[in-house]
C-alpha cells in the first residue's frame, strides 16, 4: 500500500498491480467515509459528494496525471449522473452509509450486517428483535447486546459452513464500527431509531399518500390491519402494537427512543382504546387512522399557505415588517417541535374517537 503513495485517497485501497478495489475491512471502510464526509452528518453530499466521485473515478489511474480529454468535466458529469442513478437508493442526491457499503468491495461477513438483500417485511418483526436483544429492558441496545446480535446474524449467516465459529475480533472490530455508524449521539449504545437503521423495513405504509385527507378508504383500514394483526386475533397487541406505534411515531418524530415510544403508546391508547383492554381492534385503528389522515392533510395545507407567503415576499417588493414577521412566524409554526406534533396528533384522535362511534 505505500508502494503506491496516492494523492487520490481511495487509490490506496486499489491493488497496485491490477488497480482493482481490495476488499475493505470494516476498518478501512470507516476510513473511507470519515475522510469524505467531512462534516459529519451522516451524508457524503454536495462538495463532499463531488470530490468523492471525481476521486472515485480518478482512482482507476494509476497516477496522478490526468489526460484532460478523457477525464473532462462534461464526462465526469456525466459518470456521476450514472453513478447515482445506480447507487442512490432514495434518490435524495446525498450518499448514505448504507448506499456507500453497496458500492465498495467489503469483506464478505461485514457486508452481510448491512442486510441488504433482507429487510424486515414490518415493524412488528423489528420490534420482537429489539425486544429480544435489549434483555436488561433498558430501552437501549448496548455494546455487548448489540454483539450478541452480531453473533446471531452472523452465525444465521454462515449456516452449513464447514467452520461456523465466529472469530471474536472481528465480533468486537464490528460491534464497534457499527456503533461509530449508527450511534448519531455518540452514547456507546442504540436507541430505537438508531437501531431502526441498522434494521431496516421495507416500507413505512403509513407513509403512503393514501394517508392524507379523504384519500383513506375501507380498503386501506383493512390493508394495515392485517399488516399488523400477525397473528390474525383480531387485535394489534404487544409487539404488533409497539410495531405499529413506532410506525406512527416516525412520521412526527425522526429521533426517538424506547421511553418516547412508551409515553406516545400511553397517549394513542387514551385516546383510541375504546374498551381500555390496551389493544388496538379495528374499530379503534380506524380512529387512529381518520386522525392520521387530518394530520397530514393539515400539514399539506399548512405548507402550501407558507409556500404563498413565500412567494408573496419575492413578488411584493414593498412587504411591511409586519408582514415579514408574520412569515418568520408561519414557518416557526411549520418547524415546531416533534412534541406539539404528537399532541396535534392525539388531539386528532381524541376528535376521531366521538365520529367514529357514531357510526
Amino acid at each position: 500500500m505505500s508502494e503506491c503513495k496516492p494523492k487520490n485517497f481511495l487509490r490506496q485501497f486499489r491493488d497496485c498491480k491490477t488497480n482493482e478495489l481490495r476488499n475493505l475491512t470494516a476498518v478501512q471502510f470507516m476510513e473511507v467515509w470519515r475522510h469524505y464526509d467531512k462534516d459529519g452528518n451522516g451524508f457524503i453530499e454536495g462538495r463532499e459528494l463531488d470530490k468523492f466521485l471525481r476521486e472515485f473515478i480518478l482512482s482507476i489511474n494509476p497516477t496522478d496525471e490526468i489526460n484532460p480529454e478523457l477525464f473532462s468535466e462534461s464526462t465526469l458529469a456525466d459518470l456521476k449522473d450514472c453513478f447515482m442513478e445506480a447507487y442512490d437508493d432514495n434518490k435524495d442526491g446525498a450518499i448514505e452509509i448504507r448506499e456507500l457499503a453497496q458500492l465498495l468491495p467489503l469483506e464478505e461477513s461485514f457486508l452481510l450486517l448491512f442486510r441488504f438483500d433482507n429487510p424486515l417485511d414490518s415493524s412488528v418483526e423489528f420490534m420482537k428483535i429489539w425486544r429480544e436483544y435489549d434483555t436488561d429492558n433498558s430501552g437501549f441496545i448496548e455494546a455487548d447486546e448489540l454483539k450478541n446480535f452480531l453473533r446471531d446474524l452472523m452465525k444465521e449467516a454462515n449456516r452449513g459452513a464447514i467452520d461456523g465459529d465466529v472469530d471474536e475480533d472481528k465480533l468486537i472490530e464490528y460491534t464497534d464500527t457499527l456503533l461509530q455508524i449508527f450511534d448519531t449521539n455518540k452514547d456507546g449504545k442504540l436507541q430505537l431509531s438508531e437501531m431502526a437503521k441498522l434494521l431496516p423495513v421495507k416500507e413505512n405504509f403509513l407513509c403512503r399518500s393514501n394517508f392524507i385527507g379523504t384519500k383513506l378508504t375501507q380498503q386501506d383500514i383493512e390493508t394495515v390491519f392485517s399488516l399488523y394483526d400477525r397473528d390474525n386475533n383480531g387485535t394489534i397487541e404487544n409487539e404488533e402494537l409497539k410495531g405499529f406505534l413506532k410506525d406512527l411515531l416516525e412520521l412526527v418524530k425522526k429521533d426517538y427512543d424506547a421511553q418516547d415510544l412508551e409515553q406516545f403508546q400511553r397517549s394513542i391508547l387514551k385516546g383510541c382504546d375504546l374498551n381500555k383492554d390496551g389493544k388496538i381492534n379495528k374499530k379503534e385503528l380506524t380512529m387512529v387512522l381518520l386522525a392520521l389522515a387530518k394530520h397530514a392533510q393539515e400539514e399539506e395545507d399548512s405548507m402550501d399557505e407558507e409556500d404563498k407567503l413565500n412567494n408573496n415576499q419575492v413578488n411584493g417588493a414593498n412587504y411591511d415588517n409586519n408582514r415579514n414577521n408574520h412569515s418568520v412566524n408561519k414557518t416557526n409554526n411549520h418547524n415546531h417541535s416533534s412534541k406539539n406534533e404528537n399532541v396535534h396528533l392525539n388531539n386528532n384522535v381524541h376528535n376521531n374517537n366521538l365520529k367514529v362511534n357514531q357510526k
